[in-house]
């Protein structure tokens, strides 16, 4: 084929500076999916709390981080806030940007969730002398965290994409070492498809993670029984 370098796409398809890209990226995801998840669940509750004190600032805090591109949050986190004396290296802002950002998508998933659940199973379980903790882990929990998993696999795949922007301050994930290793050879084409095929290859193998996943949890919900013969 005139213009692409076989030998090369090979050695950079097995390239041990691309696969440790690669790993970051997945270190990015699983950090950015955890911490999203304590951030969101957090402001789920805010959300739906009466009191205006608490959601307020969670209403304008999910407005802000979801109406606004991550790109220009990293960028105002990493060479804006040190300006104002806040100073965070290229990993802390990359980490701090993605687990904010995805705080705020992963809140309105689990509020979903939540506010699926039939409300008067929950005042049953009030009735019958449930504690709040209780109630959330006994009757909301269960049902919301089925409602949510397709959601909350949906996002881990997009993380995994996402995270390629933290390459715009030198975030050495799988897009930043792509584009390094291109100025030794530049085969330009043959690098950028190594590294969509290393994409591809991690958002493969999460969706066969997240099938297993829904499969396990939706045993407990299989379709009831009509007596039928």
């Amino acid at each position: 084929m005139k213009g692409w370098n076989w030998d090369g796409f090979f050695d950079y398809l097995t390239n041990y500076y691309l696969f440790e890209g690669a790993l970051v990226t997945v270190g990015l995801t699983v950090f950015a999916m955890t911490a999203g998840l304590v951030i969101g669940f957090v402001l789920a509750l805010m959300r739906m709390s009466r009191h205006k004190l608490l959601s307020g600032p969670a209403v304008f805090y999910i407005w802000v981080f979801r109406g606004t591109p991550l790109l220009v949050q990293l960028i105002i986190i990493y060479t804006g806030l040190p300006q104002l004396g806040i100073k965070f290296t290229v990993i802390e802002s990359t980490l701090i940007g993605l687990a904010m950002c995805e705080g705020a998508y992963l809140a309105e998933i689990l509020r979903a969730g939540i506010s699926a659940v039939p409300a008067g199973q929950v005042n049953a379980a009030r009735a019958i002398g449930m504690t709040e903790p209780q109630v959330m882990r006994y009757v909301i929990a269960p049902q919301a965290l089925r409602i949510v998993i397709p959601p909350l696999g949906n996002s881990v795949n997009s993380v995994l994409k996402t995270t390629s922007i933290a390459s715009i301050i030198s975030m050495e994930e799988l897009l930043r070492r792509t584009q390094v290793l291109i100025q030794e050879r530049f085969l330009v084409l043959e690098l950028f498809v190594v590294a969509a095929l290393y994409y591809l290859a991690m958002t493969t193998v999460w969706d066969l993670i997240q099938r297993r996943i829904e499969r396990r949890f939706g045993k407990a919900y299989g379709p009831i029984s009509t007596g039928k013969h």
